[in-house]
């Protein structure tokens, strides 16, 4: 059974930081790309960082770039984004996703409040 679980998620200030993780099991981690989306109240879901499986190339939206950080550890099946100077327009639900050529896994999300 395969399974992505986020969490992390939480309500914090303005310029703080927070660490997500996404534990993945039933399926062959190391072998598939693993990303972040995040979905804001009555917008689309939209990619925030994606990492190779490997963990040697990744990349980053726009209003994100300089600020989160996507890594991966093979050993333990998880993927992790570490956010920093988070901004009030950063609160959204944000979701583990793992794709490898036709094969895609979506978690059910972990909710993320930048609020003062």
């Amino acid at each position: 059974q395969v399974q992505l679980v986020e969490s992390g998620g939480g309500l914090v200030q303005p310029g703080g930081s927070l660490r997500l993780s996404c534990a993945a099991s039933g399926f062959t981690f190391s072998s598939y790309a693993m990303s972040w989306y995040r979905q804001a109240p009555g917008k689309e879901r939209e990619l925030v960082a994606r990492i190779t499986s490997a963990g040697g190339n990744t990349n980053y939206a726009d209003s994100v770039k300089g600020r989160f950080t996507i890594s991966r550890d093979n050993a333990k099946n998880t993927v992790y984004l570490q956010m920093n100077s988070l901004k009030p327009e950063d609160t959204a639900v944000y979701y583990c996703y793992a794709r490898r050529t036709v094969s895609a896994y979506w978690g059910k999300g972990t909710l993320v409040t930048v609020s003062s």
